[in-house]
């Protein structure tokens, strides 16, 4: 353990010395023995070292440090626990790993722990283990992995956990047959039968839900079962979210607890009903981040406790520390917002494959689509694929209309170019005579982006160059970076002062589809406004992907506009995303049989062709065989460096990679492009003190402007090299401090 650079002492006191006399520097165990070194009476007398890990997004400390533990606090600092530190001048938190006796600091020279946030050890070792890995591999610290694995504290919830615990401890003393408290009961859930099971339809479906459901050996956990899942779209009497229903019971059936990852909160609430129909609600947590802090913390904390042995949540949820753990399940692997937003960006996927590999889990990676990540673990025959055959899946799909055909061409001679064609039209009118009618668009808002009414050229914000949108009718245009109002706009190319709207959003939709039924009512679901639940009535629903709302009856009909646009955007998952979008829409409609109709606008003739035939699988395949010709992820592992030019290119010389790592750059880092690709401010390209606005906006745009990029491609065979060369030169340069900061992320597919 390495010197702590806080504690006091770090300058030897001035002392007269004789001139004559050499100085000799004795070995600690000699001035020790000498009696120049001894034990602090305020350490406890039972390992009195404490090593922590501190809570800093400094690279260099990315390290545990050592801390002596005062006789007060020897009760409560036990490993895992919160604790408060003395670092460089500052009380800082921190992560109390371990207890020791033994330190390469002298004990006097270890600075005591100032307290201890809370006597719960919310870390355990399986999560930090975890964590360290998940570090090691996006190239990122420690702390910041534990800062998104555990919530943060709510003193009261742990409060009312101490003095349960205390209770329950004098219960059991002054009487020893008192029976334990309920919530330590583990509740009995019964195994699916396979007859009633929705996984029979499946090849391979009933096999993995007879694994899980086996009984583990006491010397031997079994085998776990690793599989890529992809649900019927439209089968009558089950979803995706009842097969996960499904093996979480499974499950519990033998002993083992689940862990159920989704992307958003309308997917959390359909499991959690249907989790909750096959396992008692008592067993059942509910870990999402937009819950108020206290329920989820409770919940978090009854898991960790072993009180509740299903965590069902949104990406945080994959940490969950539920007890004798054996599956862990991750929905709709392809959703962006199962990647992390907060350095080191790690996915919801990749933390399920470390803790599966790490705990022996069994894994499921569960949806509608499937994504070359998820294909190339089949390939590697990691994973099995579970999907129903072309017969079944044939009767259990949409009807798919694709306007831009050549039939369709023929009878409508705009079915190619209309935003609304007259197919679509006819269809939605027919199936709103039954029930609800969904509208897929690109983007939310009124107008997202306008432009030069003569010359067509995008309109920009002239005080920080962003994007003007029109937010609502009748309002004036307002920069998407900074919300200024263009007062006075001019076009920069051919000064002409009027603009035309070059998208149209939901709420322009809306409004157009208004008119065009006026008898019907017109419910918009995107933004910060998002319908979870519907009722089975007629009504046009505009939705952006992913705010689609669940009709218990499903939907009627599917109307998918503005599929030209989303796979025109730039990136390389670009088709990939829209083909996963149009699938999660498509897979809410009733099937074919029962009068369900998908209407896709998009003259993109091989993503059509793909959800015409529903191979999400086989465009996997060949999405991975082309990455692989062209050494792109998921193919190869991959990782950008983004600061100045001269800075990137001294992190590359130090980092000395090996040669078989492809280097791209340093090049100019386009701002323009990524907005573009997100739809949002690329602040996480100015740095790490990036967000400034108003009066500062040309000053953060000049910084923007300097930002330079190298991107790296690598096997998965140096991978663990490469990533490690990494991290060390992030910390030597933090350290050292030589030149400007350059942040790395790894696994950047979405950044390509």
């Amino acid at each position: 353990m390495e010197h702590n650079p806080g504690s006091p002492g770090d300058q030897d006191p001035q002392q007269l010395e004789l001139p004559d006399l050499p100085r000799v520097r004795r070995r600690p165990e000699a001035r020790r023995a000498a009696g120049h070194s001894h034990t602090p009476a305020y350490l406890a007398e039972t390992d009195p070292v404490a090593r922590v890990i501190v809570d800093s997004p400094v690279p260099h400390l990315d390290r545990p440090f050592d801390y002596g533990v005062p006789k007060d606090l020897a009760e409560a600092a036990q490993p895992g626990t919160r604790v408060r530190v003395r670092f460089g001048g500052r009380q800082l938190q921190g992560w109390l790993i371990e207890r020791t006796d033994q330190s390469e600091v002298p004990r006097e020279r270890l600075q005591p722990l100032i307290r201890v946030q809370s006597e719960l050890p919310v870390l355990t070792p399986a999560t930090l283990e975890i964590a360290r890995a998940v570090a090691a591999r996006c190239a990122g610290l420690v702390s910041d992995v534990l800062r998104a694995a555990v919530p943060p504290r709510v003193a009261s919830v742990e409060k009312q956990v101490v003095k349960a615990a205390a209770d329950t401890a004098e219960t059991e003393d002054s009487d020893a047959t008192a029976e334990k408290p309920d919530q330590d009961l583990v509740p009995v859930v019964e195994a699916p039968s396979l007859a009633e099971s929705a996984w029979t339809l499946y090849d391979g479906g009933d096999t993995v839900l007879e694994r899980l459901g086996q009984q583990p050996d006491t010397d031997s956990p079994g085998e776990p079962v690793r599989a890529v899942f992809q649900a019927l779209p439209s089968h009558p009497e089950h979803t995706a979210v009842d097969l996960v229903a499904q093996a979480v019971a499974a499950t519990r059936s033998a002993g083992r607890g689940a862990v159920v990852v989704v992307p958003d909160a309308k997917t959390l609430d359909r499991v959690q009903a249907a989790v909750e129909a096959l396992v008692p609600s008592e067993d059942v947590a509910r870990l999402h981040s937009d819950d108020k802090p206290t329920p989820r913390y409770r919940a978090f904390v009854q898991v960790l406790q072993g009180h509740r042995r299903v965590a069902l949540g949104t990406r945080p949820a994959v940490w969950a520390p539920v007890k004798d753990a054996g599956l862990v399940v991750v929905m709709d692997d392809g959703d962006s917002s199962l990647t992390e937003r907060r350095a080191p960006y790690h996915h919801a996927r990749d933390v399920a494959l470390v803790r599966a590999e790490q705990e022996n889990l069994s894994l499921l990676l569960v949806g509608h689509s499937v994504t070359p990540e998820a294909q190339r673990l089949v390939d590697t025959g990691w994973a099995l694929p579970v999907r129903a055959d072309r017969e079944t899946l044939r009767a259990n799909m949409p009807r798919i209309v694709a306007t831009a055909d050549s039939w369709h061409r023929e009878r409508d001679s705009l079915a190619g170019r209309a935003r609304l064609p007259e197919t679509a039209f006819r269809v939605a009118r027919e199936a709103l005579e039954d029930g609800p009618v969904l509208v897929q668009v690109a983007r939310a808002g009124y107008a997202p982006t306008i432009a030069c009414e003569r010359c067509r050229t995008p309109a920009r914000c002239t005080a920080c160059d962003g994007p003007l949108t029109l937010p609502r009718s009748g309002g004036r245009p307002t920069c998407g970076w900074c919300s200024r109002e263009a007062l006075a706009w001019s076009c920069s190319v051919c000064e002409h002062r009027r603009w035309r709207m070059s998208s149209v959003g939901s709420q322009r939709t809306a409004e157009e589809l208004g008119r065009a039924f006026p008898q019907v009512p017109v419910i918009n679901s995107s933004g910060e406004r998002i319908r979870r639940v519907i009722d089975d009535e007629p009504a046009l629903v505009v939705a952006t992907p992913g705010a689609e709302p669940w009709v218990e009856g499903r939907y009627r009909a599917a109307l998918l506009l503005d599929g030209d646009r989303m796979l025109s955007r730039p990136g390389l998952r670009s088709e990939e995303e829209t083909l996963r979008r149009w699938f999660d829409a498509a897979a809410l409609v009733r099937r074919g049989a029962d009068g369900g109709s998908v209407v896709v606008t998009s003259e993109h003739e091989h993503a059509v062709n793909t959800l015409v035939r529903w191979d999400p699988a086989g465009h996997a395949i060949r999405e991975l065989a082309e990455r692989r010709t062209l050494l792109l992820p998921p193919a190869v592992r991959s990782a950008a460096l983004t600061g100045t030019v001269a800075a990137v290119q001294e992190f590359l010389e130090l980092a000395a990679l090996p040669d078989q790592v492809r280097v791209i750059g340093p090049a100019p880092v386009d701002p323009g492009a990524v907005e573009a690709m997100t739809g949002e401010v690329p602040t996480s390209l100015l740095g790490e003190s990036a967000g400034a606005t108003g009066a500062e906006g040309s000053s953060g745009a000049r910084r923007q402007d300097e930002q330079h990029r190298a991107l790296l491609f690598f096997g998965y065979g140096i991978a663990r090299e490469v990533t490690a060369r990494l991290r060390a030169v992030r910390s030597e340069t933090s350290a050292l401090r030589r030149f400007g900061p350059v942040h790395v992320r790894c696994d950047i597919a979405d950044l390509l």
